[in-house]
């Protein structure tokens, strides 16, 4: 307990606000995504709120919607008009209660293709949001990785046994050049040798070491134990002269963001089916402290981290909220679909059963993943 009170102590300086800063940018995009859209279609909107909970701060504006920052900063909505809350459940004794003139700003009865493009607003923007911050990143800082420098040698590892030792620059395996760590670990596990030479370069002076190395079983990514070829070398993630900037010209900059969003995208899709499938480890799903937590460390980083690091969770909203799971996005969406086919909404009963499942379902994920968290 002492060590988790230090912790938080040493965290809340730079990690309050970087984390704040985070969620704030991201929510109010996504929130922003739908409320452009909705006043657009000319509907009208009764509050757009900052964070959960109580307001802490807000004023109304001319149009006579609420503009307010709650106490919790764990995401935030737009409440529309016809809206029985922030999930956007049509309030049905109010709507029943609705003048001619008062039905032509309420959503519910606005055409379906209208509710459906407020609705995908919202993910939209996350994506736009991820997708310009990628592009003014890659075109005025470049693509950021890790250099082949070696920041620890395990015990008894072919590495150590070798010789090789912290601090060395691994720049050639079997004599072929890697410049990034990356290449590093395509090489080793490429190389077709059962004992490969590692050129190091060690404080000026070029070595060729021998090295055989071991088949073990690790964890990738998506926590899936998988056999693997290693030597027992780690990153050297704390040295700033050991981050390389890969020059990406302007032009090819929202080319190499939206490859950058796709693949993120990609890798969480592909993460979620695993677990479904039961070939990757829940354990990985993170909440609100894993988000704390990396906020710091990348506020700690620098601007570009910190800027990287909104776009990741950028995207991973926006694909979350397209879920087919009421209460979110995706769940409108579903029944506004339903609807497109029927040729009516939804009876009552139905939608009201799927919202009670939605929440225990959102409920229960963010439960687990802040289980994780605390685990972790």
């Amino acid at each position: 307990m002492l060590s988790m009170i230090r912790d938080l102590i040493a965290w809340a300086p730079v990690g309050i606000p970087a984390f704040v800063f985070v969620i704030a940018l991201v929510v109010v995009c996504h929130e922003m995504g739908h409320f452009l859209v909705a006043r657009a279609c000319g509907v009208a909107i009764d509050s757009f709120s900052i964070c959960f909970g109580r307001e802490i701060f807000g004023w109304t504006d001319k149009r006579g919607t609420r503009w307010k920052i709650g106490w919790l900063p764990l995401g935030g909505y737009v409440k529309f008009k016809g809206d029985e809350n922030a999930a956007s459940i049509p309030d049905r004794e109010r709507l029943a209660g609705m003048s001619e003139a008062e039905k032509k700003g309420a959503f519910p009865f606005k055409p379906l293709w209208q509710r459906m493009l407020v609705v995908v607003a919202g993910p939209a923007a996350n994506f736009v949001l991820a997708f310009v911050v990628f592009t003014l990143l890659f075109a005025i800082g470049g693509a950021r990785t890790l250099s082949t420098y070696v920041g620890g040698v395990q015990e008894k590892s072919p590495a150590a046994e070798a010789g090789i030792k912290p601090g060395d620059k691994i720049t050639k395996v079997d004599g072929k050049a890697v410049t990034y760590f990356p290449d590093l670990v395509d090489a080793i596990q490429g190389s077709k040798n059962p004992t490969m030479i590692l050129t190091i370069d060690r404080h000026g002076e070029t070595l060729d070491v021998p090295v055989t190395p071991r088949v073990i079983t690790v964890k990738d990514a998506f926590g899936t134990a998988q056999r693997s070829k290693a030597i027992g070398v780690a990153r050297d993630e704390t040295s700033p002269e050991n981050i390389v900037t890969i020059p990406i010209p302007w032009t090819r900059a929202p080319l190499a963001a939206a490859l950058q969003s796709y693949g993120i995208a990609d890798a969480s899709l592909t993460y979620l089916w695993r677990i479904v499938s039961h070939r990757a480890d829940a354990s990985q799903l993170g909440g609100p402290i894993r988000i704390a937590k990396v906020a710091k460390s990348a506020a700690s980083s620098g601007f570009y981290e910190l800027m990287s690091l909104i776009a990741f969770i950028s995207v991973s909203i926006g694909l979350i909220n397209l879920f087919p799971i009421p209460l979110l996005d995706g769940g409108h969406l579903l029944y506004y679909a339903c609807e497109g086919v029927l040729g009516r909404p939804l009876t009552e009963r139905t939608q009201d059963v799927g919202f009670r499942l939605g929440l225990a379902l959102v409920i229960g994920l963010k439960i687990f993943a802040t289980w994780n968290d605390l685990v972790r």
